[in-house]
């Protein structure tokens, strides 16, 4: 096995000679070593850790290359960032003195292959971003954003397992990926998939031999720095419907949502619980009354009239669509045809009947597909409180013993949660047709980190007023967080976001564990590559 280094050398301030040659190759915007440039990049939505001692903002792969080669020779570790909104301490180090990696530069898209049906993008650039370049053109990604808002970037998403907008018909981020470029520990830039290969002119292909890409999805940052990836694309769906259903308890809830994801009727199909529901339907930016949203729905209908009946619905329906105690789950329905959608609608009609689902009105998931890629003030609750989420991905038979185990954990803490006024929400979802994710979110008053002020638009923070400090929900949330992702492990279960909190290195068969190690030691013998993200010391 490859010898890697387990104590990473980190120096706490840049010498006045390597800062000069950050420059020349970054340029003076390309390097910062401000007080609040370091504090924001050491910090994201889950707490404060150590300080890093310079930010670089590389504009191209080549500034990157030459700037990570920089670096390296001096043996300091690198924490490369996407859009910043992890709450896993996926780019955030215990130690100060490491160098964070801002790639928002990089956000150019660099090719749009229409007759080949693939987008080749820098990793700054937004999912939003991408779904407004490719939707004059009638294409689309098949998975295509995350529930984050206009923030979320395609590097992000890929280190991170990014999902949501088309993932139960589709899968995540990491499905749609063909070929990457990555920047390793010394600089070097290394291509994966068809470009690989010497004489291949196209990144059309992933897998002309071992799946080399795969290695670089889902990483963390640890085995390298994404410069360029190359995703597939689709044509999009000519018709677009929604369902909404409601269920008396979970359990119903549950099977329903295994059995509409197995039945590959849908694109996007989610159960939120009540609370989970009614903090949708709570903000101020009130989804279903707002004449913006109701314009967006009906302007997202290619049927004029269609549209008008939408909005129409829509604003009859209001927010009284959830009664109290109901389980409700949504549907994004898309195909060819609406003869073809109609049929897939039967389908998700008769599945929710058979366990006594009532058909509500559609709101939730019109609304959610018309404001597709929203402000980032949703890194705040509606009530100025923070928010983690913690998720788990599971096969659909184990669902249940998994959502079971957790309530009973989730219940045993009720008092102390109702005591320090933490809220506990949860948010379903499928899969392609062979995985179950579940998530809980836990909600709080408290006072805001760094990335939660630089995230609320300027109407947000005239709106609301930050909390005081509050250590003891702080520390009840942390304790039945760590309860929970026990549970994960204890179940076999994935998670993406694995950052440092997810164990991932120590539930490793020894087998897989010695071929991880040797490929961490092939790219990165110093360490020096985000340093114990994956659970890699």
């Amino acid at each position: 096995m490859t010898n890697i280094k387990t104590e990473t050398i980190q120096q706490t301030h840049l010498s006045e000679t390597m800062m000069q040659d950050l420059i020349a190759v970054l340029g003076e915007n390309g390097l910062l070593t401000d007080d609040a440039s370091c504090t924001l990049n050491s910090s994201d939505l889950l707490n404060q850790s150590g300080q890093c001692s310079a930010v670089i903002r590389p504009a191209n792969k080549e500034e990157l290359s030459n700037a990570v080669s920089i670096l390296s020779k001096a043996n300091i570790a690198m924490a490369p960032r996407g859009g910043g909104l992890t709450y896993v301490n996926g780019y955030t180090m215990p130690k100060n003195g490491f160098v964070s990696v801002d790639l928002a530069r990089m956000d150019r898209i660099l090719e749009i292959n229409e007759r080949d049906l693939y987008i080749t993008v820098e990793p700054g650039a937004t999912w939003r971003q991408i779904y407004l370049a490719l939707k004059p053109k009638g294409l689309r990604l098949p998975f295509f954003g995350t529930f984050s808002g206009r923030g979320a970037t395609v590097g992000g998403g890929l280190s991170n397992g990014a999902l949501f907008l088309g993932t139960a018909r589709y899968g995540s981020a990491a499905e749609i990926v063909l070929g990457m470029q990555i920047v390793t520990s010394d600089g070097c830039l290394l291509r994966t998939g068809q470009l690989a290969v010497k004489n291949a002119k196209s990144p059309f292909f992933r897998t002309f031999g071992p799946d080399m890409t795969g290695v670089f999805v889902h990483d963390a940052g640890a085995l390298g720095i994404k410069a360029q990836a190359t995703l597939r694309m689709i044509r999009e769906p000519a018709v677009t419907e929604y369902l909404s259903f409601g269920f008396k308890d979970r359990a119903a809830a549950v099977e329903a949502l295994s059995e509409i994801g197995r039945s590959e009727v849908a694109e996007e199909a989610y159960v939120m619980d009540p609370d989970k529901t009614k903090a949708a339907l709570s903000a101020d930016t009130d989804l279903v009354r707002d004449a913006k949203m109701l314009a967006k729905v009906v302007q997202q209908e290619k049927n004029i009239f269609r549209g008008i009946k939408a909005g129409t619905k829509l604003a009859i329906s209001g927010r009284n669509i959830v009664e109290d105690g109901c389980f409700s789950m949504h549907l994004v329905l898309s195909g060819r045809s609406r003869h073809a959608v109609v049929q897939d609608m039967e389908i998700a009609r008769k599945i929710a009947a058979t366990l006594n689902g009532e058909e509500l009105p559609d709101s939730v998931p019109r609304a959610g597909r018309a404001d597709l890629f929203p402000p980032l003030d949703s890194v705040l609750g509606p009530n100025a409180d923070r928010w983690i989420a913690l998720n788990a991905k599971i096969a659909h038979s184990e669902a249940p013993s998994l959502v079971d185990a957790v309530e009973a954990c989730i219940d045993k803490n009720m008092n102390a949660f109702n005591q320090h006024g933490v809220v506990v929400s949860r948010l379903l979802t499928v899969i392609s047709n062979h995985a179950f994710s579940y998530e809980p979110v836990f909600n709080w008053q408290d006072s805001w980190l760094p990335m939660h002020h630089e995230k609320l638009s300027p109407d947000a923070k005239k709106k609301l007023t930050e909390p005081k400090p509050n250590p003891k929900a702080r520390e009840l949330v942390m304790n039945v967080r760590q309860e929970i992702i026990d549970i994960f492990r204890d179940f076999g279960a994935a998670s993406n976001q694995i950052g440092r909190t997810y164990p991932y290195a120590e539930v490793l068969h020894p087998e897989p564990l010695k071929l991880l190690l040797d490929i961490k030691g092939s790219v990165d013998p110093q360490n020096i590559m985000n340093p114990g993200a994956l659970g890699i010391k």
